[in-house]
């Protein structure tokens, strides 16, 4: 069992991880404002805490994750714990009166819903030029992403991250990580007869008629249960219209993967609904952590100060990235790099959606997890990934959607606002322009082929590109350059950064298993060295 927290204790070791505000946190249960407790020992803070968590706790030590969101381990009246998408309710949506998913119009109407303020699993986070969408609740991104699990292009990992080891992250860590998050692949004898992948076939068939390759790619996502929902044996997850706004089954996400077996150890616990506001060195050592908790309907219901000697930011690219940019602005944390909250990007994600004539009919049914994926990344004119994505509407549209992966090198940093106490993101819509380049080249060229023309109806009023969000935050402390090589920020010993902040902008495919390799490669060297 977990070991007991002691107020008057000062030998107690625990791994802490802290979540920002849109980040998770390790922390202690809620104390009264104003009451300080040390930790001695190893302390982290969050992106998928879950990842930063597993080897600490297989290593002897106790760690303790405070999460921003909810813990989704309890149904609602209806029986299930999420809500599907096409009927969402207060459980889909981030502190918010009205849904926003990235398919926001259809056929001339919104198609956004109101739903009662909550701490929803889904949060699009609002900035200038762009929403960024991230999971709220323990299990994090993984609870409402499609789950593809893809490993990417060694030649461009050797590119964007030239000091990392690729021989020891593909022969090692990118094994790993596929074995621990469960990764497996679609039955593809299955996949060609099933009506559920139609949609699928229709958007490959199109891709190669035009001379572009695809390639099946893997998930997470349970493929044998999905045989199951298609046979009726079991609940319908995937094949039930589910995945943005959570999966009530078949996904294997982190909190079911990771943080089980971190879990299992005995040495890990869970505050959910807090949220990291401050770190800063504490006098006598270590650092200082405060902490808000939070209501479900995010009102703040009690502060706290805990101190630990280590602190792991793990709150993902936005959290991690505006919870260290403001602690240098307010001098808490002045003499980080300068180049904390530098080269943001949005994985280069463009969404953009095609009519197809009557006889290539996408299918009313469509599972939610994609499959395949065009593969164009080798032209250096039009050079993406492109997920051959569902749109589960329940009826036939004859729409192929399609999330692309532009090799787009705009980057944004993040900045402090003193006016507003709030920190900022650069990013603007127009510098989505090169990342719509190539893909028009793609786009276009299958369009002139098939004789079809670009759906203007689902991301807006005569809107062809959905280039105003991303699923796919990346940068903002990059690895080797506001950190050391492992993640450490150098400048305060005992600080180190574990998430998809210390990826550069775009990786070229979804990030994923990166982020899951790169944590699983520093966390090897931090406990070895660090901790031990």
């Amino acid at each position: 069992m977990a070991p007991r927290y002691d107020l008057h204790s000062r030998r107690l070791k625990r791994s802490w991880t802290e979540a920002p505000p849109g980040g998770r946190s390790w922390g202690a249960p809620p104390v009264r404002s104003g009451n300080r407790r040390r930790r001695r020992g190893p302390a982290a803070a969050r992106s998928d805490p879950h990842l930063a968590a597993l080897r600490p706790t297989q290593a002897g030590i106790a760690t303790h994750i405070v999460e921003m969101g909810r813990s989704w381990d309890t149904p609602g009246p209806d029986g299930k714990i999420f809500s599907g998408m096409l009927n969402p309710d207060k459980r889909s949506t981030w502190l918010s009166d009205t849904t926003s998913q990235p398919v926001s119009n259809f056929m001339g109407f919104g198609i956004d819903k109101k739903v009662e303020r909550y701490v929803g699993v889904l949060d699009a986070e609002k900035f200038s030029g762009v929403n960024v969408y991230q999971g709220r609740g323990v299990g994090g991104g993984s609870l409402v992403n499609g789950g593809m699990a893809v490993t990417p292009k060694r030649t461009h990992f050797e590119h964007i991250l030239p000091n990392v080891d690729a021989a020891q992250l593909y022969g090692t860590y990118f094994p790993r990580a596929n074995a621990t998050l469960g990764v497996n692949h679609i039955d593809q004898a299955w996949f060609e007869s099933s009506p559920w992948y139609q949609f699928a076939r229709v958007g490959r068939k199109t891709a190669h008629r035009s001379g572009f390759a695809t390639t099946f790619v893997p998930n997470v996502y349970d493929f044998d249960y999905m045989k199951r929902e298609a046979a009726g044996t079991a609940q319908a997850s995937a094949l039930g219209g589910e995945v943005i706004y959570g999966n009530n089954a078949g996904k294997k996400s982190l909190d079911k993967t990771y943080l089980a077996q971190a879990a299992a150890t005995g040495r890990l616990t869970i505050s959910p609904l807090h949220r990291v506001t401050a770190v800063a060195p504490a006098t006598g050592g270590g650092y200082r952590v405060t902490i808000e908790q939070i209501d479900e309907q995010g009102a703040v219901i009690a502060t706290r100060n805990v101190t630990a000697d280590k602190v792991f930011f793990a709150a993902g690219s936005i959290g991690t990235s505006k919870l260290l940019v403001s602690m240098k602005a307010q001098g808490l944390l002045p003499n980080l790099s300068n180049q904390v909250g530098e080269g943001w990007g949005n994985n280069g994600n463009i969404m953009v959606g095609r009519a197809n004539h009557m006889w290539d009919a996408t299918g009313s049914k469509q599972s939610t997890i994609p499959t395949l994926g065009i593969d164009n990344w080798a032209d250096p004119t039009a050079s993406i990934f492109a997920e051959i994505a569902p749109l589960p509407a329940g009826l036939e549209t004859y729409v192929s959607l399609y999330l692309a992966i532009a090799n787009n090198p705009e980057r944004a940093r993040f900045q402090f606002n003193s006016a507003t106490g709030k920190v900022d993101l650069t990013w603007s819509v127009s510098q989505n322009q090169p990342g719509i380049a190539m893909a028009k080249r793609v786009f276009d060229t299958i369009n002139k082929k098939e004789g079809t023309v670009y759906r203007t109806d689902l991301f807006g009023v005569y809107k062809t590109w959905g280039d105003d969000f991303t699923y796919h935050p990346l940068g903002g402390c990059l690895l080797g350059k506001a950190t050391d090589n492992h993640g450490r920020l150098h400048e305060y010993p005992g600080l180190y950064v574990v998430d998809g902040s210390l990826v550069p902008g775009n990786v070229g495919v979804n990030p994923f298993v990166t982020i899951t390799a790169l944590a699983e490669r520093n966390m090897d060297a931090i406990v070895a060295s660090d901790l031990q």
